[in-house]
């Protein structure tokens, strides 16, 4: 079956982990807007950073068999950091409409300040103004407290609420989310925090598909990009069905992103055809080495 994971940060992760993922299914990835672990000094390294999502690593992908797409933002984090927070919000219209961007995010909150309130506002109604989907980040401590708030900024800025969706769920935030919006419940599966896949099996049990997304995450931290597929294999020793998985795993990411304007349906139904031989901006995944070719390419050259 295909696989669309909606939100991993593959700038992260090595070509290995991009052959591993091809090769257990996964078609698709949306990247959004991250933390890389250490603050930026400077809103140009932002921007390049930008850059380096929407161009670098959708090429890189593409070499292994994957399409990339990515949503961009001012993270929760940085929103709290004064060099940078404006001179980021000033440059996010500038990249919207490029081919590979699906939307805004991840925004929302990290340690529930005034300034990632401030931005969350700010990026909700950029996301309004451009009818784009957009990821909020729901913090790792006070997270109901988080998901409540955001919730209510969403709701007092007048998102169109299918065209949100409420990142990082618990057991606790799902039914919240579910009840009391139209927004998309989405679940990142991590080895030991966030939310794991044995729960995540129960969850579906429970609350059944409409709605939710369940994504890898698998950042700079202790995370796993084949989470997807190993939730899946629980899954489907739970009994749930193969329609049931496939609606998770494919259906909802791409109803999700579709109003983007920027996902095309036909092109995302296969792999990218492979072909290490080209170049971005005069760089190749190779270092050195003998390209992939795939067969198909060079018989028809």
């Amino acid at each position: 079956m295909k696989i669309f994971d909606p939100h991993i940060h593959m700038t992260a992760r090595t070509t290995d982990d991009y052959v591993a993922m091809a090769q257990a299914g996964i078609v698709a990835v949306c990247e959004p807007a991250f933390w890389l672990g250490q603050p930026r000094t400077h809103v140009g390294t932002y921007e390049d950073y930008l850059k380096t999502i929407i161009g670098w690593e959708r090429f890189r992908a593409s070499q292994f068999g994957v399409h990339h797409f990515c949503t961009i933002a001012l993270n929760p984090r940085e929103a709290n950091n004064s060099k940078i927070a404006q001179g980021v919000m000033e440059l996010l219209p500038l990249y919207l409409h490029k081919e590979s961007v699906l939307g805004i995010g991840e925004i929302g909150f990290d340690d529930m300040t005034a300034d990632e309130e401030k931005y969350l506002r700010l990026q909700l109604e950029l996301a309004k103004e451009h009818s784009l989907p957009v990821i909020v980040h729901t913090p790792h401590r006070n997270k109901k407290k988080g998901t409540e708030r955001s919730i209510a900024i969403m709701k007092e800025v007048g998102n169109q609420e299918e065209l949100v969706v409420i990142d990082h769920n618990t057991e606790e935030t799902l039914p919240i989310v579910l009840e009391q919006t139209n927004c998309w419940a989405g679940h990142t599966i991590y080895p030991q925090t966030k939310m794991s896949r044995n729960r995540m099996v129960g969850l579906v049990q429970k609350y059944g598909v409409e709605r939710i997304l369940i994504n890898s995450s698998a950042d700079w931290g202790v995370s796993d990009p084949l989470n997807s597929i190993k939730t899946i294999q629980l899954m489907r020793e739970a009994s749930i069905s193969e329609k049931q998985i496939e609606t998770l795993f494919w259906d909802n990411p791409v109803q999700f992103y579709l109003p983007s304007g920027n996902l095309d349906l036909k092109e995302i139904q296969t792999p990218p055809q492979i072909d290490q031989r080209k170049f971005w901006e005069g760089n190749s995944v190779l270092r050195g080495q003998t390209p992939l070719v795939e067969t198909n390419q060079e018989e028809s050259e």
